[in-house]
């Protein structure tokens, strides 16, 4: 239920939804275009070879600008980079597109396409930045990369399967044009976003109005650093009224190596897999060359159910087990598809290594944004987009010639098994560094668990009931519960005081039979015994109330058992209560 409420106040987050629906019209252009230049290059020049060397040469830009680019997202407003770098590759579309039509040189294509790389090596950190800043808290971060990562997945299986359709009616010329809209789409989007700029709290503008939701009262974000790496104070001048701000906390270069661990050999292995495929297909299955495309969309399947998995596993408040399960389906999926002789079992084992994969993606992104504050955060993607191009560009290369000299059961089984053993090294270095602090919410729970009232209750059966707790406000003078009705509630008192009272059966005042505060509880009588409430409970002042329902609160209790009776017997020597 805690997971679904996250979820819930995700969506009402109208800046992040709506920066995450323009970016995936713009993946879907992005995908449009990729398959469109290609087949531009190939069919003018004639030339696998240099279609190879292009394919080469458009990683260099995020190789070499990546950096410079981060050191540019931590500077600047980080919507008007993102912005910038959209408008500039929008126009130079539009300048291939006319280039294409007027028969214009390829290499003269394929060097706007270069320049539009370049483009893209500064879109990658700003965005990276960006995206947690407009977070409204720590616990939104992960289903917030979740979401982009299943954008994206979902992007690579339609955007080329809409390009196919599009090259099929003859009109590459199209591609390019679609593309440039997608730009100008998203560029609007981030026009009507809120600013942000490195170490500074983000806005939302004043005609949003809030979303629901118990984390939605304020419609103010801001990118918040994680507890165990404090964001610095920003250069920017500071209200006249604030403290002085603590001094930057040196990030920690342990927890880091060991993430870095992690990313090395999945982004080994996820540039292998982009060249393997044509391998596996044609001389290890012997399935013909539309295998490829099979393979490459159980690619797509599998990251989007990865990333929909990793969507639940992020909301947890220590990631190290999430990142050995994902290395874990991983290194399966890997080992499988190197033992695969049949396409079927391929497909099954490749979108097994896929889901595997976005699940370490997505987890190791948001360890990466609690590890490292927001001043920092564009150089620190830039740094991880430039070591994980060239570990790709490293697997592209050598397992293709492993594969080849050992075998692919060999080569991808040590793969796998790499993947598993160097993760776990990671998640030891990291420790709990990147744990998340509980929220207020998640300590009211934790806390509640350990009350004496529930003694000997199995923990396991007592957290799943608490998972299903929901919050209730209530202000002073409102009735909780009135004697005569039907109960269906059992109640928590988190704070406030209450007062309960029974009127006698033949009518006059009510009976004050005693006050509730903090960590006392109400309701239980009504639905023990499956009558209606005997008491009626009113708040002396405001308050929050911890409700389960009927049903969760008769599993939690049991037909018998040490808190049945510890209920039954908690106010004896009074009437019952409630």
């Amino acid at each position: 239920m805690a997971g679904l409420r996250v979820y819930r106040e995700l969506l009402g987050n109208r800046p992040l939804i709506r920066l995450l629906l323009g970016e995936f019209i713009s993946g879907i252009g992005d995908w449009l275009y990729i398959v469109a230049i290609f087949v531009v290059i190939y069919r003018e020049s004639g030339n696998a070879a240099l279609v190879g060397a292009f394919g080469a040469i458009r990683l260099l830009p995020y190789v070499v600008l990546s950096v410079p680019a981060g050191i540019v997202a931590d500077r600047f407003d980080r919507r008007m980079v993102l912005l910038v770098s959209d408008l500039y590759r929008g126009a130079l579309m539009v300048v291939m597109a006319v280039l294409i039509a007027t028969g214009g040189p390829t290499l003269l294509i394929a060097a706007l396409a270069i320049l539009a790389t370049c483009g893209s090596a500064f879109f990658y950190p700003a965005m990276g930045a960006y995206l947690p800043a407009l977070a409204r808290d720590e616990q939104q971060l992960g289903p917030a990369n979740s979401a982009w990562a299943s954008i994206q997945n979902f992007s690579f299986i339609v955007g080329p399967a809409i390009a196919g359709v599009v090259l099929a009616l003859g009109s590459v010329l199209t591609a390019f044009v679609l593309n440039a809209v997608s730009f100008v789409f998203i560029a609007v989007i981030l026009w009507s976003l809120p600013p942000s700029r490195a170490g500074q709290a983000v806005a939302t503008t004043a005609a949003e109005p809030p979303a629901d939701g118990p984390a939605a009262d304020d419609e103010t974000t801001s990118a918040e650093a994680p507890s165990s790496a404090p964001e610095a104070p920003s250069s920017a001048p500071q209200p006249a009224a604030s403290a002085q701000q603590p001094a930057p906390t040196p990030l920690q270069v342990r927890p880091l190596a060991g993430l870095t661990f992690i990313q090395l050999m999945a982004g080994f292995l996820g540039g292998g897999l982009q060249v393997l495929t044509v391998i596996l297909a044609i001389d290890v299955l012997k399935a013909g060359e539309e295998a490829n495309g099979y393979l490459n969309a159980a690619i797509g399947i599998g990251g989007l159910i990865g990333g929909i998995g990793a969507g639940a596993l992020v909301l947890r408040r220590h990631l190290g087990g999430p990142l050995v399960v994902g290395a874990v389906v991983t290194g399966v999926g890997t080992i499988a598809l190197g033992a695969a002789t049949t396409l079927p079992f391929a497909l099954v084992a490749i979108a097994v290594l896929a889901a595997g994969a976005l699940v370490i993606d997505v987890v190791a992104t948001t360890v990466f944004q609690r590890l490292v504050p927001d001043e920092l955060r564009g150089r620190g993607v830039g740094i991880l987009m430039a070591v994980s191009t060239l570990t790709g560009a490293a697997g592209a290369f050598l397992l293709p010639v492993l594969l080849t000299a050992f075998g692919p059961f060999e080569s991808l089984g040590v793969a796998g098994v790499a993947t598993i053993v160097l993760t776990v090294l990671g998640v030891a270095m990291i420790g709990t560094a990147a744990d998340r602090a509980p929220t207020p919410y998640e300590a009211t729970i934790a806390r509640i668990i350990t009350l004496p009232l529930f003694a000997g209750v199995p923990a396991s059966r007592l957290e799943a009931a608490m998972r299903r707790v929901v919050e209730v406000p209530v202000t002073a003078g409102q009735s909780v519960v009135r004697q005569g009705e039907t109960a269906d509630r059992f109640y928590i008192v988190e704070s406030g005081q209450f007062t309960v009272g029974q009127a006698p059966p033949s009518g006059g005042e009510p009976t004050v039979l005693r006050t509730l505060g903090p960590d006392d509880v109400f309701g239980e009588i009504g639905l023990l015994n499956r009558t209606p409430r005997t008491a009626t409970v009113t708040a002396d002042t405001d308050g929050l109330l911890l409700a389960l329902g009927r049903d969760d609160f008769l599993a939690l209790v049991g037909a018998a058992g040490p808190l049945r009776g510890r209920l039954l017997g908690l106010y004896t020597g009074s009437s019952a209560t409630r």
